[in-house]
């Protein structure tokens, strides 16, 4: 049997274990890039709050034009995060952010250079807009998949809020910094200093030297391969499930103002640039707010519980958007939003974070990230199409009833927030016995297990190994199966099959220690002389069957 790794081989040294709770800045490496990416998130806001205020003029104000500019940033994200993930989980992650990073710097010189040519139309700045999105999508699973290799997990949680923070410090920032540009500077200055900020980003990621990677006995995954188990990962996972489903009901609804922030400013508000800077400013210093009160109100209120007062607190700003039209009070429900969109964002993204192994990791963030930008995607489009047809209040107050509704649907689903799990790799699966002549393409290949159960434990058995199932299946099986004999009373064979013998032998590298708790409490009904008999079968060569035909 092989003896499993220690969790801890890549995580920075523990200085105490007071200072990694509270305090990821204790290690440099997060502190550095942490720095980098608030910087390159202001330039962000920059260059969105400019494409924003660029689309109201270039459409006369087109709620549909508007709405498409977030959806332009957004599907990108929704499109190509899985394979972003996928890509992150094979290759070295930093020279993965160096290269789009490099791109972005090149994409928003060069629309800084078309719109201070006046030569923006509405869908130069989408096409634009889109380049942009693809950059997001491209780094954003591996920004996340990185923060546990820049921590310890025992200050996982916590830095996951202070990158939350981050993002919200530039979203506190780059909006008031936008408005200055442009009263100053004009509409194309935003792109430009966007592009400096990615230079910024460039500078932090030549510093950093990333923990060596553990070295890997069996050949790396083919993408479209590693895409497809990161996907099924996410379907079979049931830690996963409750953080995605509640991302999409939530987000859907919430990107109602988000869309329409711009129209809302403008047309309900009738301000300017500046004002809708101060709005996305206010929301930037509610999130910090709220961020700052998150680890009391984790003492005291579940993940699940965290959510639902986020929730309330974005229903409540969609109908002050919509019902007051007061800049004071739009200002006050704006730090509102703020503080919602950070619960809620913190309390999926730990959730996520702590539901899946190393080796997954970048692919099964892709998927939340997938959820959470496909839903403002669609979010956006709908609330655009809807303020059009029916006026921008009736729209946000639509919003607001759906969000209720959904999130009163999704009441009895739980995220989890036990940090005991432990997914770590066990390697407790001994290797298997196999005949030289078995190559890693040989396949498909079925694994079976037998058991001996007694009649009175027959129903704990069967939970059991159901609960196996999914592990089974989210590990690389596309088929399980569980029988009992016809003739021997109590025997039960289980089944699995994979797609090749290198898949099986992933498989024994996915397990973990979470799992061998699962595998430990099914054995304890097995009562046979002999541990359950397990057995692989390789489908024959091609060319043996046809030469039995002949």
């Amino acid at each position: 049997m092989n003896t499993p790794p220690s969790p801890d081989n890549n995580t920075p040294a523990l200085p105490t274990q007071a200072v990694v709770k509270q305090n990821p800045f204790a290690y440099k490496a997060f502190t550095v890039l942490w720095l980098a990416t608030v910087l390159s998130n202001i330039g962000t806001w920059i260059h969105d709050v400019g494409a924003g205020w660029l689309m109201t003029s270039l459409s006369q104000s087109s709620p549909v034009w508007v709405s498409l500019t977030q959806a332009a940033t957004t599907l990108p994200v929704f499109l190509l995060a899985l394979p972003a993930g996928a890509l992150a989980d094979k290759v070295n992650r930093k020279y993965m952010l160096m290269i789009v990073q490099t791109c972005l710097l090149l994409v928003a010189n060069i629309l800084g250079i078309v719109v201070a040519a006046g030569k923006a139309t509405p869908l130069i700045l989408l096409l634009f807009t889109f380049f942009m999105g693809v950059g997001a999508a491209m780094t954003s699973p591996v920004w996340q998949a990185i923060v546990p290799s820049l921590v310890p997990r025992a200050a996982l949680q916590q830095a996951v809020a202070m990158n939350s923070v981050g993002v919200n410090i530039s979203r506190a920032i780059g909006p008031v910094l936008a408005a200055v540009l442009i009263g100053s500077l004009g509409i194309a200055a935003p792109f430009f200093v966007n592009a400096l900020s990615f230079m910024l980003v460039l500078l932090a990621l030549f510093w950093w030297q990333p923990p060596a990677a553990a070295e890997k006995r069996l050949p790396p995954e083919a993408l479209a391969g590693a895409v497809r188990a990161g996907w099924r990962y996410a379907l079979h996972s049931e830690l996963l499930r409750a953080p995605l489903l509640k991302a999409a009901g939530f987000f859907v609804f919430a990107s109602a103002y988000w869309a329409l922030l711009p129209l809302i400013a403008k047309q309900v508000l009738h301000g300017n640039v500046s004002l809708y800077g101060i709005l996305l400013g206010c929301i930037g210093i509610g999130a910090i707010g709220g961020a700052l009160l998150l680890p009391a109100l984790r003492k005291r209120k579940s993940a699940d519980q965290l959510l639902l007062l986020g929730a309330i607190g974005t229903i409540l700003t969609l109908c002050v958007f919509a019902l007051v039209q007061n800049n004071y009070a739009a200002g006050a429900v704006c730090l509102i939003a703020g503080a919602s969109w950070i619960a809620v964002l913190t309390s999926l993204n730990t959730s996520v974070q702590i539901s899946l192994p190393d080796w997954v990791r970048a692919r099964g963030l892709a998927v939340f990230i997938m959820v959470f930008f496909g839903s403002q995607t669609l979010g956006s489009i709908i609330w655009g199409q809807a303020a059009s047809h029916i006026g921008i209040q009736a729209a946000l107050l639509l919003a607001a009833a759906g969000l209720g509704l959904a999130m009163f649907i999704m009441r009895r689903l739980h995220l989890p927030n036990d940090q005991t799990v432990n997914l770590a790799s066990s390697l407790h699966w001994p290797e298997p016995l196999v005949d030289a002549s078995v190559t890693h393409d040989r396949g498909p290949v079925m694994i079976t297990v037998t058991y001996q159960i007694a009649p009175e434990n027959t129903a704990v058995f069967l939970s059991a190994v159901y609960r196996l199932r999914k592990e089974r299946l989210r590990d690389g099986a596309y088929s399980w199966g569980i029988f009992e004999d016809t003739v021997q009373k109590g025997q039960y064979l289980e089944y699995f099959i994979v797609a090749s013998w290198l898949e099986h032998l992933r498989q024994h590298e996915r397990v973990t220690e979470h799992d061998r708790d699962i595998q430990t409490e099914l054995l304890q009904y097995h009562c046979g002389d002999e541990p359950p008999k397990v057995a692989h079968f390789v489908a024959p060569y091609p060319d043996s069957i046809n030469a039995a035909d002949k």
